[in-house]
């Protein structure tokens, strides 16, 4: 009888020290948008477990719009979002205290694509050209290309909202439009369907951050040691894409729904490069956005690009040695 009441005990203290560990176990709400390799950290750090290493137990969540995202984590209803950094400025000129905490992709790594019959960049003038939405970052990248390429984007050529990867191919096959923007995989399966692979933007080496992790200020005071593991799991993440190559490449295939071996090594090699080492979200990027929508909005002519990041988390990493020791330095 003793013996069953010892054992009854124990059994409690067990249960009762788990729920504790539990309770006492940090969550954090990520969400991402954007089924393209950019956010490939977010699924090695969903895939390998990352923050559950560190203590975290995280809620990572698939969005279909960058614009749908902000408005979650505007709301409190996350604490963090992989998205497209067009969405940082529009936010924060309307008075958000919306910031980049770590610097994804730093450039554009899209090619504009044209029909077969165009063969040269010049060619482009007089004709219509296909984006995802107005204002989205693949109209932003299409528009800064044009412009670096001697074409100008508000004279020369018409630009239309068609939709994502498949409407934009659709309205090429039409002849809706006569030239698009498209990011690996979907190279391949555009030059397969006859289209021409035109032009290489990451050549051009614009600064523009094209993908990043965003916070909010309020967040990052309130919540910065959770903050920072996060920052920790995106660098450990990158790392693992830009070192674990098959591997990187499964998760595109997996997440992407794309098979074709071309397409995939094409990709890892575009975003395999495009991520940082060590991904201080410094505002040139930011500044080049400012940029663009200086002309038209006043704010954005006045707005410092220094205010729109938080170097900080990275910074704490760098300094730690913890980037080192991943790359070995």
């Amino acid at each position: 009888m003793v013996y069953q009441r010892a054992l009854s005990f124990l059994a409690c203290i067990v249960l009762l020290s788990m729920t504790s560990a539990a309770s006492a176990q940090e969550k954090l709400r990520l969400a991402w948008a954007g089924f393209s390799p950019t956010n490939s950290p977010i699924w090695v750090i969903e895939d390998r477990k990352l923050l559950q290493k560190m203590g975290v137990q995280p809620e990572i969540i698939a969005i279909n719009a960058s614009p749908t995202v902000l408005q979650a984590l505007l709301a409190n209803e996350i604490e963090a979002a992989s998205i497209s950094v067009t969405t940082l400025t529009s936010s924060r000129l309307a008075g958000a205290d919306t910031v980049m905490i770590v610097g994804v992709v730093p450039t554009f790594v899209d090619h504009i694509v044209s029909l077969s019959n165009i063969t040269a960049v010049e060619q482009l003038k007089g004709k219509t050209g296909g984006v995802n939405r107005l204002g989205s970052t693949s109209d932003l990248g299409l528009r800064l290309a044009l412009k670096k390429l001697g074409v100008d984007p508000e004279k020369d050529v018409k630009i239309i909202p068609t939709g994502g990867t498949a409407e934009r191919f659709a309205a090429l096959s039409k002849g809706i439009t006569q030239f698009t923007i498209i990011p690996e995989p979907f190279l391949t399966q555009a030059e397969k369907l006859g289209f021409r692979n035109l032009y290489n933007i990451s050549e051009l080496k614009i600064p523009f951050w094209w993908n990043g992790v965003l916070s909010r200020e309020s967040i990052v005071k309130a919540k910065r040691p959770l903050m920072l593991k996060l920052a920790r799991a995106i660098v450990e993440a990158m790392h693992i894409i830009k070192t674990e190559k098959e591997y990187a490449k499964t998760l595109f295939k997996k997440n992407l729904g794309v098979a074709d071996p071309e397409g995939l090594e094409r990709a890892y090699k575009d975003y395999a490069n495009a991520f940082p080492e060590v991904p201080y979200p410094t505002p040139d990027g930011v500044k080049t956005m400012l940029d663009d929508m200086a002309p038209k909005n006043p704010k954005a002519a006045a707005a410092d690009p220094k205010t729109y990041v938080d170097m900080s988390l990275i910074a704490e990493l760098d300094k730690s040695g913890f980037i080192k020791q991943l790359y070995r330095k």
